[in-house]
């Protein structure tokens, strides 16, 4: 028990409200994961977006197992030793996308300092098992820090996804609060050495608000994505897992998300998502064709 425990929750409001996932497709999409042995982020980090996206036949997998070596203080996923990497999964995953038809894969891991390469290739054998059965699928892959090791980035790059996200989460002051074991300039060193390899591949990032963050510090955090090449960014309510995790220090309202959103687009944001229930992946495809089709045009 921690500290944290003591400290009651604020009432949610009613834009926080979320419908049950349900219905044929979410049963579907929830046997496919589970016959293959499989992970989704949308359980794992009890993703409120988790009933919308599966009723759209949207997943986000995750991979190298469901414990991670981390102990974020707002992150729902266990933290434990983990297994050894299972060298089947990358087809499993690949064989649940092609299964699923989707045309944007999205493709996220827990941390694993344990591994000499931070996972990267498995990570860069996933992408390319996808390419192998999914051919005009696009892929997304949201990477922990790797410890900042370049070389392991290296390896998910030249697998050549066409995007590559990387979450900061939160504003600089409160990052050893919220994400002991990582560091600011590490992440977004990580952003900035991703567009440097590849320009061509675009790089994602999101913040959570309500931590105890200001507005101030909201807008120098987007400044420095911007920065370092950052195409993409979500903005979204942080949610409290466990009354063992970080306390909310406040909801913000619906209009103050679309003034963050604003604000960025302002910064120079090539695609933005800012509302309270907006998670790193929510509606993922749908702005990866709109920079696409934007950067292809003559």
């Amino acid at each position: 028990m921690t500290a944290h425990a003591t400290i009651p929750d604020l009432p949610k409001p009613p834009w926080l409200r979320v419908k049950i996932p349900h219905g044929t497709t979410c049963a579907q999409i929830k046997e496919l994961v589970r016959s293959k042995s499989l992970h989704t982020v949308c359980e794992s980090a009890r993703c409120p977006n988790m009933g919308e996206c599966w009723a759209r036949g949207e997943a986000t997998f995750m991979i190298l197992g469901n414990a991670c070596t981390r102990n974020c203080r707002f992150c729902a996923v266990s933290s434990a030793k983990p297994l050894p990497p299972d060298i089947s999964e990358p087809g499993k995953v690949a064989q649940a996308i092609a299964c699923m038809g989707l045309t944007h894969a999205v493709v996220t891991s827990v941390t694993r300092d344990d591994l000499a390469d931070g996972g990267a290739g498995q990570f860069a054998e996933t992408i390319r098992q996808i390419r192998q059965h999914s051919e005009t699928c696009t892929i997304e892959v949201l990477v922990p820090d790797f410890a900042g090791d370049h070389k392991s980035l290296e390896i998910v790059i030249d697998a050549r996804p066409e995007v590559l996200g990387h979450n900061m989460e939160t504003v600089a002051r409160l990052y050893g609060q919220v994400r002991p074991g990582a560091d600011y300039r590490r992440s977004l060193d990580l952003l900035q050495y991703a567009k440097t390899c590849s320009p061509a591949t675009l790089t994602k990032s999101g913040i959570m608000v309500g931590l105890g963050e200001s507005m101030e510090e909201i807008e120098n955090a987007l400044s420095d994505l911007h920065a370092v090449g950052c195409a993409i960014l979500t903005v979204g309510q942080y949610l409290r897992p466990t009354p063992d995790h970080l306390p909310i220090t406040r909801y913000y309202t619906p209009d103050e998300f679309k003034r963050i959103e604003t604000l960025a687009y302002e910064i120079g944001f090539g695609r933005v998502a800012s509302a309270p229930l907006v998670r790193s992946s929510y509606k993922a495809g749908r702005h990866v064709r709109e920079l696409l089709t934007k950067t292809s045009e003559p």
